[in-house]
């Protein structure tokens, strides 16, 4: 998205890869839509109150809306009070301190990601052009401003892909050390400047 036209914009816990909390019961959220949905749908007989829970897990607003993940502390360094809602317990190994001095840490890809946009006016105003429009794994595209090129590969899947495009040029960002001409690694990431 991030070497997208437009406005980018990173929600709550992206730059650290914050997950999905791990809620059991319909007491532990707080989203009035979803313990809406959950009553209506599981009282008509639509759906059993445990496949709506599942549901619940993968799409309520709640999972966006767990406190801020800051350190391994209490809380997650969040509060020193009682949060509204479940700290998600995974706190301990995502948070932003245990990422902000590590390379790979996904806050400082975030970091790479913002810096290339702010340093190379192609990722903000280039034209987008889509390429392997029909491939279901890959979505890659380039964008061209001014006789200057990016082109930006992403494996969307957890398996090794065949990549037929030829990039070459400068790896502007990866998410891995090294290049494997003609494939793409599970959710591999490469953005070339041709």
């Amino acid at each position: 998205l991030h070497m997208q036209k437009g406005t980018p914009y990173i929600y709550q816990g992206e730059e650290l890869g914050m997950t999905n909390a791990p809620f059991k019961t319909l007491f532990d959220y707080r989203d009035i839509e979803s313990i809406g949905h959950y009553g209506q749908l599981t009282e008509a007989g639509l759906v059993p109150p445990d496949g709506m829970l599942k549901f619940l897990g993968l799409r309520s607003r709640d999972n966006a809306r767990t406190p801020m993940q800051w350190s391994a502390g209490v809380n997650a360094g969040f509060t020193a009070g009682t949060p509204w809602i479940m700290v998600n317990p995974n706190y301990r190994g995502i948070n932003a301190a245990a990422q902000t001095d590590d390379p790979d840490s996904v806050l400082n890809y975030y970091k790479k990601l913002i810096k290339l946009r702010h340093e190379n006016d192609i990722v903000a105003f280039g034209a987008y052009e889509l390429i392997l429009s029909e491939s279901e794994e890959i979505w890659a595209f380039t964008r061209t401003l001014e006789g200057s090129r990016i082109t930006v590969l992403l494996n969307f899947t957890d398996k090794e892909v065949d990549c037929a495009v030829a990039a070459t040029g400068e790896i502007l960002l990866s998410n891995y050390e090294n290049r494997v001409q003609g494939k793409l690694r599970p959710y591999e990431t490469i953005v070339y400047e041709v």
